[in-house]
């Protein structure tokens, strides 16, 4: 009996570090080569507010969360980057091909989101900082790259991620 539960063990484990290897791949494959510069890309949240990432990210890290209206993946994992934003956490999203802003800004009333949301219309932004994938979560910290990641995140990955940014710096 003992036998068969430390198998059933390992076999989860071997199952645990493949998934993990797989979608670590998967995020080195998916992930944007951000410019060196793209702190310096000049942006205003649809409530007009200038924003400075190089500044944003000086004293905490900020987490740039590039998703769109229209990502079936971007329902599960907006919530959670709403709930960082409702807890104080340093959060920018970029809204990808979303409509105007008069359209953004109901779209997110209705949703109840009140993060801070630069309207990427035409997706110039995303094409410059080379954002292929929606969502995409960007960690910045003091103006730099830490992270990057593509697809679903869950709110204790975003957590650890923020966390660990802070550690690392």
């Amino acid at each position: 009996m003992i036998g068969k539960f430390r198998r059933g063990l390992r076999e989860l484990f071997i199952l645990a570090l493949l998934v993990g290897l797989v979608v670590w791949g998967m995020d080195q494959f998916r992930k944007p080569t951000l410019p060196a510069e793209f702190t310096d890309t000049a942006l205003q949240t649809i409530a007009g507010d200038r924003i400075d990432l190089a500044v944003l990210s000086q004293q905490r890290p900020l987490l740039i969360y590039v998703w769109a209206t229209w990502c079936g993946i971007c329902r599960y994992t907006t919530p959670a980057v709403e709930k960082l934003a409702k807890e104080g956490g340093n959060v920018l999203s970029v809204a990808l091909r979303s409509g105007d802003d008069e359209k953004l800004a109901r779209w997110m009333h209705k949703k109840q989101l009140t993060m801070p949301v630069v309207n990427d219309n035409s997706g110039a932004i995303s094409q410059r900082w080379q954002v292929s994938v929606t969502p995409t979560l960007v960690v910045v910290s003091k103006g730099e790259v830490l992270s990057t990641t593509t697809g679903w995140t869950s709110y204790w990955g975003i957590k650890w991620r923020m966390w660990w940014a802070g550690v690392w710096r």
